[in-house]
């Protein structure tokens, strides 16, 4: 059964449809690309998704149950990690270790806990050397993964990560798609990258004229 599914989402942003009738689902497993040219409203549907923007019409669901009230889309940002585009937009916590520790913290994990998997997450992308570094003075590519492990850190059920490529060097590019061939979450990743595309052959959606369609290569 999909984990995360919505159906026939309009949304209009200063008077054009960029979503016209969307269906979408995900179930945990699953791993789709997401692609469309820019300004096509890749980042809107997710943040439809999310519950940042309000559809005109259409509902999402979160395993069979409709997802309405503000715990609702509160149970949804946990059990769907959502990877910001810019991470500026996401890191807020003075150093790498916290900003990874916090969402475990608030889920009420144990000190002992916590440490497990900021380690383990360290250790994942190979960034232990910068556990205590200030997040503002990190690279935008080490941005990137810190706020990738972050989200990760949320143990959720299913990843939506928008452009998570950018910014990223060869190393960090593999340590991220290593990663994204192992895990049992079920992903939608957002990207321009064809490479990507080409070497784990993912099924491919297309968001054009405001359609989700399925690539004639997915």
């Amino acid at each position: 059964m999909e984990v995360l599914k919505a159906t026939d989402l309009w949304v209009e942003i200063g008077g054009i449809e960029v979503l016209r009738g969307v269906d979408f689902s995900l179930s945990k497993g699953e791993k789709l690309f997401l692609t469309g040219d820019n300004g096509a409203g890749k980042t809107t549907f997710i943040e439809t998704l999310m519950g940042f923007v309000k559809p005109l019409r259409g509902q999402i669901f979160l395993n069979g149950s409709p997802v309405e009230s503000e715990g609702d889309w509160r149970k949804l940002r946990l059990t769907v990690g959502y990877v910001f585009q810019n991470p500026d937009d996401q890191l807020f916590c003075p150093t790498v270790e916290e900003e990874i520790a916090f969402a475990p913290l608030v889920a009420g994990k144990s000190r002992r806990e916590v440490e497990e998997i900021v380690s383990s997450l360290l250790s994942l992308f190979k960034i232990e050397h910068l556990r205590l570094r200030p997040t503002h003075k990190l690279s935008g590519g080490e941005k990137r993964i810190v706020s990738i492990a972050a989200v990760l850190a949320m143990e959720p059920e299913l990843l939506i990560l928008d452009e998570p490529t950018v910014g990223l060097d060869r190393f960090r590019l593999a340590r991220l798609e290593e990663f994204l061939r192992e895990t049992d979450c079920g992903v939608l990743v957002v990207t321009h990258e064809r490479e990507l595309i080409d070497r784990l052959r993912w099924r491919r959606l297309e968001l054009k004229e405001g359609r989700l369609l399925l690539a004639e290569d997915g």
